[in-house]
């Protein structure tokens, strides 16, 4: 699973936290039903807002089938999106992850770039563009335009020098995404909408891309590896502004859309994606990813490792309370079972063990903030 945008379930409440899983699992079953099991591995949770999408403008009734149990979903059955919406979201998603797999080929990264395993991901990587060209010619999408903007992404990064600007470096995940969610239209008969989605695609793409450079860089700049913040210079300023106009950007187009019901739409590119900027960039969102902060009272005490960290034991007033475990190097909370790998969200705050709102701390299995859920 990758994606930038991860909501709670505690956000979304419960009938869009099940029309949320509808699509993803959805999404799920359509790569296995369509291009088999291995197609599985190219389920994103960005990729699902393209099915959503189609579901929120059509005038029709969603369409569901029920599933059997998941090890993903703890072993649980739900109820399932099914039909056009789906399967373009699958195309869109496993020729993407074409060319995702193509690309680790030739860079020598990664599982795919081993000797050993690079023959069988070379196939991998061309049986997926072939089937995702086939499902999107039956969907009247011309997967082309995206392998054409992955083609074009390598070109653009080997010339990219100090001095490029960031918007010429996104601009052909920005393609790929316009045409995507510009499509979505066409299918849901909304013909209408078919502009401002594409707006919208283009400028989530753009967010997608610098979030992931952002999130990226650190480790790029360790392993040596091409990132699009150092190799312009832009910085990471330059990134969050974009980011930023991105998002109001969004909200204005969407606001030219017309929904059946734009519910689910509207808290994940609104709200959620917000979410994934203020994480990305820093923020109360970013606190989970550190485990803590200095400036919170469970981050002024709390640290996980078994080597010695900055904080050290818990000072006078800050001790555990009742029900946290404390071994050599945690001074956390005892471990508890986390949700199905199908839900990013969490059966309880982990910094105090109870529902996601019972706290003003960060929520280390969801990687969110409780405070405002």
């Amino acid at each position: 699973m990758f994606g930038i945008i991860r909501p709670c379930r505690h956000r979304l409440g419960e009938e869009l936290g099940r029309a949320w899983l509808a699509q993803l699992c959805g999404l799920c079953l359509a790569l296995r039903d369509d291009h088999g099991q291995s197609a599985r591995m190219a389920t994103n949770y960005d990729g699902l807002i393209v099915s959503a999408l189609v579901e929120a403008q059509s005038t029709a009734p969603p369409t569901r089938r029920a599933a059997g149990p998941c090890p993903l979903r703890g072993m649980k059955r739900a109820d399932v999106a099914t039909g056009d919406c789906v399967r373009l979201a699958a195309t869109v998603s496993l020729v993407l992850a074409a060319a995702k797999v193509r690309d680790h080929v030739e860079d020598h990264d990664g599982v795919a770039g081993t000797a050993g395993f690079r023959p069988a991901a070379r196939r991998i990587a061309q049986r997926w563009a072939r089937q995702g060209e086939s499902t999107g010619a039956g969907l009247g999408f011309d997967t082309g335009i995206l392998m054409t903007a992955v083609d074009r992404q390598s070109e653009i990064e080997a010339a990219a020098v100090v001095g490029t600007s960031l918007l010429e470096v996104t601009e052909p995940t920005e393609t790929a995404t316009a045409a995507a969610f510009g499509h979505t239209a066409i299918l849901a008969g909304r013909p209408g909408n078919a502009a401002a989605l594409t707006e919208v695609g283009r400028l989530f793409g753009r967010i997608a891309h610098l979030v992931d450079a952002v999130e990226d860089l650190d480790d790029d700049h360790a392993r040596g590896k091409w990132n699009p913040l150092a190799a312009t210079g832009a910085g990471i300023a330059e990134a969050q502004r974009l980011c930023t106009d991105a998002l109001i950007g969004i909200e204005l187009a969407l606001a030219d859309v017309q929904f059946t019901d734009g519910r689910l739409i509207h808290k994940l590119l609104k709200h959620e994606l917000k979410r994934s900027v203020t994480r990305a960039f820093g923020g109360p969102e970013r606190a989970c990813a550190n485990h803590g902060t200095a400036t919170s009272p469970i981050g002024r005490w709390r640290r996980r490792g078994p080597e010695p960290g900055p904080w050290g034991p818990p000072p006078p007033g800050y001790g555990p309370p009742p029900g946290y475990g404390v071994g050599p190097g945690y001074y956390g909370p005892a471990p508890r079972r986390r949700a199905g790998f199908c839900l990013p969200c969490c059966e309880g705050c982990v910094c105090c063990g109870e529902g996601c709102c019972c706290c003003e701390e960060s929520c280390c299995c969801c990687e969110e903030t409780c405070c405002d859920c």
